[in-house]
């Protein structure tokens, strides 16, 4: 895999301002190559209603499929980062005594080593399409990104939680097919209804929720869902075989404060702290 680093290129912003990307081609298409490439599937997009989504019990969520195209969904997967560049993250500890979730992690920062497709299906998810996309389905100003990777080898698990605090969301988009993976395997998240019962500072099992909901991985699907204070989501230990992954490409939602963040900044440079922590300076 060669290098490549973050080209810094943006679509013109008369393209992101628009309201619909089949009429801004149209009317645009010589200021705006990228666009014609896109990898988000706009009519998928413009099918999550956000006052439905956010009226979804136990919390928002959506199930999405085709939010990829479906005539760029095998470059990516064909295209996906090697194992060797990931890191381990198993055995550690987390809060209130909920059980590891063991995984291969990788984060995604600019400049990586990274295929073309995944530096311009990452680009596009950076610009104003998705951005206010995201801001419209969860009622806020203003967002920034995360992107990670995930592998999870056999009897990896991700125990109930709740997310934290600082985050108001996440995009899943599942990464494996038939070709790799067999659906008795599991691997799916699965969207959990506590009746209101749970402290989020807790560690239920899967068997004391009172409804569970799988999300469908098969076949380019995504699991979107906006965190409230009872947003329970968790995967059911994997039965893959050996050198089998459960693989996720996962976006987190941030909300973009400006003043809090001059304020946090403002206080950390009086105590002689780091202005940006490394988690904040991966966020897009």
């Amino acid at each position: 895999m060669s290098p490549v680093a973050w080209s810094g290129a943006r679509r013109c912003a008369h393209c992101c301002a628009g309201s619909g990307r089949g009429r801004i081609m149209a009317l645009l298409a010589p200021c705006c190559a990228m666009t014609r490439d896109s990898y988000l599937n706009q009519t998928a997009l413009a099918a999550i209603d956000p006052g439905e989504f956010r009226a979804r019990a136990p919390f928002p969520w959506a199930n999405p499929q085709y939010f990829i195209d479906p005539r760029r969904y095998p470059t990516l997967l064909a295209e996906l980062p090697p194992l060797e560049s990931f890191r381990g993250f198993f055995g550690k500890q987390r809060k209130h005594g909920q059980v590891s979730h063991d995984r291969y992690v990788l984060d995604y920062e600019r400049g990586m080593r990274i295929s073309e497709p995944w530096r311009d299906f990452i680009e596009e998810l950076c610009d104003d399409t998705y951005r206010q996309f995201v801001c419209r389905l969860l009622n806020v100003k203003a967002v920034r990104f995360r992107f990670h990777w995930h592998f999870t080898p056999s009897s990896g698990e991700v125990s109930p939680h709740c997310d934290s605090k600082g985050k108001i969301g996440s995009q899943i988009f599942y990464l494996n097919t038939e070709d790799d993976w067999d659906w008795r395997w599991g691997g799916e998240t699965i969207v959990l209804d506590d009746g209101g019962r749970f402290d989020p500072a807790s560690a239920p099992a899967f068997e004391e929720f009172d409804a569970q909901y799988p999300a469908e991985t098969r076949d380019n699907r995504s699991l979107i869902f906006g965190r409230r204070g009872n947003s329970w989501h968790g995967v059911r230990r994997i039965t893959c075989p050996e050198n089998y992954y459960r693989k996720v490409f996962i976006v987190v939602f941030e909300e973009h404060r400006p003043l809090r963040t001059l304020v946090k900044k403002s206080r950390r440079l009086l105590t002689g702290k780091e202005l940006v922590t490394h988690k904040e300076s991966l966020m897009y």
